[in-house]
């Protein structure tokens, strides 16, 4: 971390000349800059030279002497050539105890992070005792400052401390942060809360970025790229002995004119934090000797002023504080670019990864990462590629004045040589390598909620591992540990927890199949301190909120839901207060569209309920009692809807004749006095589409159409009865919107019923043949609407019958009673059929054919010979 001239400069009066002329209110800080986006602190103090390096042990002390010697290292959180630079700073400084940014609840923890199974990256979660919804995160990648100093301090036998602000304090200032601007988003000043400040104090409080500060100071238009080639990009090889320390001084100087400049620069809450810092820092000067502080970069002239600790101290007064816990959590790659604990993020977490890790030559390694990775695509890529891709990249760092080639140069070279100038691999490449899918790992032994641990057990026991990375779990429920696992994951969505979600595979057959999109974000370690609230394991937790669910639901189909889900988690012990509830609902509702909106989900878990080895004999029976009640009292809530209401009703009526007919043929006998089986159950039912099918106008066309059409397709509506329930619902006296509406009823479930029977479509064609030029364009619409749900080669044939007109049957020769449809011969020929047997028979793995089949394929094959333009005869 050699401090290029471009830091040096930025140091001296050219940089404070330079931060004088910005304009303070420019753009607001990034979230990269140095430090917490959630605080601020007091102007640094002049005249305090040694803000890095061998301080005097009276610098940031109060008036009693006895300090030990300190050193302030000045980072950026998650910078490679930052934390290579704390590496060779301890090293050659050797403190008895190093002082970290971060929660001070977290002392008691820093000894995992010696722990051989902890593996960055990881962050430290501290949350609310009473409200683990209110936590905040400290993440650590293996190429962070603080990391690398928790590492060094273990391998030393060096003390650890954390000096920042506590847990306790921050989490319980943001709860009131946000409770004041829930309260002054409708104030006493009207909504909005109060007016806004002048011009003037807005200005005030913008919040500066000072990397952007010093990139300007340095003649740079983008700070990230001055950054990099100043810190990130230098690995210290030109550095002599007794220089580590050279870069820390050099960047706390630029930061100090900075701070002289613009005092908090808009971040007005870090004075509390760095108050707490230097009294923190005191305390360890007096118990040890050589201290060093690693903390961000922007904090560092503040914790160099000279301050009493008793003003330290009366500026911590009146804190709100709640009690937390804090403990160990994976994190990911891709959670480093989101607002943290430290109110910094990175874009490249995977890049910055490769800088820190790769001992030479960073560029050559990363572009056979690359190669890797596009050869593992089926993409040509070779050793050549590779070789001129370096090139490339050296030579774009060269043309841009930087000291090695960057992201955006090796990025640049990839796109050229390996991608033909194609972004869409570069898409792969940053996905899978500049950001990654890199997943940390926590000891077993790590404080955890108790969920927590009987997550991670039963994770183990059924071999599900937490992965960053998104996969595809394909579950076949007759295998006792597929079963399980489909159990866990029900329950954990119930919990609130959604380690996986339910997707529907192409290649998914059968009820007893599931499959789940698995994939674990770090944000879940708060869902699971939430959810321990309702228990101590996953099935106990899932049973409470199962029960606590149901008996709040504001509907009939919310407790149809949850009783559903309790058959697909295994949760019997929940299903007697859930069933209790849904019986007591489903009795009081008298609103048929309730009871319709809930009978599916019912008789889903009737049906699959038994492939998982669960009793669902209590939902038979309220599954039967609401048939019969939706049988009863559907009629009556037809009649007279609108259009909305009437479209609303026939999707009830559709899933309810589903439902039905899902029913099992012979479930446990309902109960005394509920009458009817399952079979008069539907017979019942489809009595009652017929007296829908056949009411005059009180009903709407939509309706009775589609009644009509489900009979139909159920063989209990014949064609001849079809086609007079058409003609009536198309008759003159019938108005076109309501004709419309019944035309688009009875075609919802397809158009292969025009293709099949001419004499519908005759009537349909007759009928809009027919409407008065003035209703048409209202009729259109619906038409329109309906045609479009049909398959294109539905459409096509439609419409060739149409244009060959509906009296084409009459015109047909009187031997052709057996005709079919257009385009194919009268009749079977059965010399082609037996020649196609044989090969059926082969495509579908049937038993082999039978001697007369062959003989008659044989004899076929003599007669016959087919070439790609048809048949022809020898």
């Amino acid at each position: 971390m050699t401090p290029p001239t471009t830091l040096r400069s930025a140091s001296t009066a050219r940089a404070r000349t330079a931060v004088a002329a910005h304009d303070p209110s420019g753009p607001p800080g990034r979230a990269g800059k140095p430090g917490p986006a959630t605080a601020g602190a007091p102007g640094a103090a002049a005249g305090s030279r040694s803000v890095a390096g061998a301080v005097d042990p009276g610098a940031g002390g109060s008036a009693r002497g006895g300090l030990g010697e300190l050193v302030l290292l000045g980072v950026r959180h998650h910078g490679p050539g930052s934390a290579r630079g704390v590496r060779a700073a301890l090293e050659e400084w050797r403190p008895d105890v190093v002082l970290i940014e971060g929660p001070p609840e977290a002392d008691a923890m820093v000894g995992l992070a010696a722990d051989p199974e902890m593996r960055p990256p990881v962050a430290l979660l501290a949350h609310v005792v009473d409200q683990p919804a209110k936590a905040g995160f400290w993440p650590f990648a293996e190429f962070s400052p603080e990391w690398v100093a928790l590492r060094w301090a273990a391998d030393n036998g060096a003390e650890v401390r954390f000096i920042d602000l506590p847990a306790a304090h921050s989490l319980a200032m943001r709860a009131e942060a946000e409770a004041e601007a829930e309260a002054g988003a409708d104030g006493p000043d009207g909504p909005g809360g109060p007016a806004p400040d002048t011009d003037d104090e807005a200005a005030d409080r913008v919040r500066i970025d000072p990397i952007a500060v010093l990139a300007e100071t340095a003649g740079y238009d983008d700070p990230e790229r001055w950054w990099e080639d100043a810190v990130e990009h230098r690995d210290g090889s030109a550095a002599g002995a007794g220089d580590a320390l050279t870069a820390f001084t050099a960047l706390a100087e630029a930061m100090t004119a900075i701070r002289e400049t613009y005092g908090d620069g808009g971040h007005a809450q870090d004075l509390v934090r760095e108050a707490h810092m230097r009294l923190r820092i005191r305390d360890a000067r007096r118990q040890y000797g050589r201290t060093a502080v690693v903390c961000g970069a922007w904090h560092v002239p503040a914790l160099a002023e000279r301050t009493t600790a008793g003003a330290d101290r009366q500026a911590l007064k009146g804190l709100p504080k709640a009690k937390v816990e804090i403990t160990w959590v994976p994190w990911t790659h891709r959670r480093l670019s989101r607002a943290s604990g430290y109110g910094a993020g990175i874009d490249s977490p995977g890049w910055y990864r490769h800088l820190f890790t790769a001992a030479d030559r960073p560029v050559t390694r990363w572009m056979t990462k690359v190669a890797g990775l596009l050869r593992d695509e089926d993409l040509p890529v070779s050793s050549a590629h590779v070789i001129e891709a370096v090139r490339l990249a050296d030579t774009l760092a060269a043309m841009r004045g930087r000291p090695l080639a960057g992201l955006r140069e090796t990025t640049d070279a990839v796109r050229a040589v390996m991608c033909d100038g194609s972004d869409v691999p570069l898409a792969l490449i940053r996905d899978r390598l500049v950001v990654g899918d890199v997943l940390g790992e926590v000891p077993p032994d790590a404080p955890a909620v108790p969920l927590a641990r009987d997550l991670a057990k039963e994770q183990r026991r059924l071999r599900l591992k937490p992965e960053a990375l998104e996969r595809q779990l394909e579950l076949d429920l007759r295998k006792d540990m597929d079963a399980e696992r489909s159990r866990l994951l029900h329950r954990l969505a119930l919990l609130g927890i959604g380690w996986g979600e339910r997707t529907t595979a192409f290649n998914t057959k059968g009820t007893f199949r599931e499959s789940w999109q698995l994939r674990w974000e770090p944000e879940l370690a708060v869902r699971i301190a939430e959810a321990g609230i309702w228990g101590t394991t996953v099935q106990g937790a899932a049973t409470a909120r199962a029960e606590e669910t149901a008996a709040n639901a504001s509907t009939l189909a919310d407790v149809t839901t949850v009783a559903e889900s309790c058959l697909l988690a295994g949760l019997s012990d929940a299903l007697p207060v859930v069933m209790r509830v849904l019986a007591d609902r489903a009795a009081l509702d008298a609103d048929v569209a309730h009871l319709a909106a809930a009978l599916p989900a019912l008789v889903r878990a009737v049906r699959y309920g038994d492939v998982r080895g669960t009793d669902s004999t209590a939902l038979a029976r309220v599954a039967h009692t609401l048939s019969q009640r939706i049988c009863v009292g559907l009629p009556p809530a037809c009649v007279g809807l609108d259009a909305d209401g009437a479209s609303a009703m026939r999707t009830h009526i559709d899933e309810v004749h589903r439902a039905i007919s899902l029913l099992p043929s012979a479930p446990a006998a309902p109960d005394p006095g509920q009458g009817t089986s399952v079979d008069d159950l539907r017979e019942r039912w489809a009595g009652m589409l017929g007296g829908i099918a056949r009411r005059d106008g009180a009903i709407p066309g939509l309706l009775r159409g589609s009644a009509a059409r489900l009979l139909l397709d159920d063989g209990r509506l014949d064609v001849e009865e079809a086609a007079r329930l058409m003609g009536l619902a198309l008759s003159p006296g019938t108005g076109p919107g309501e004709a419309a509406a019944w035309v688009e009823g009875f075609l919802s479930g397809g158009g292969m019923l025009l293709v099949h029977d001419e004499r519908l479509l005759a009537l349909v064609d007759g009928w809009l043949a027919s409407v008065p030029a003035d209703a048409f364009t209202d009729v259109l619409p619906l038409l329109r609407r309906t045609f479009a749900e049909f398959e294109s080669g539905v459409r096509r044939t439609v419409g060739e019958l149409v244009r060959r007109g509906p009296a084409a049957s009459q015109r047909r020769p009187a031997a052709s009673a057996e005709a079919g449809l257009p385009g194919f011969g009268p009749g079977l020929d059965a010399a082609r059929a037996e020649a196609a047997v044989h090969t059926v028979r082969l495509l579908l793995g049937t038993a082999a054919p039978t001697e007369a089949e062959l003989t008659g394929a044989e004899g076929a094959s003599e007669t016959s010979t087919t070439t790609p333009g048809g048949t022809q005869d020898d």
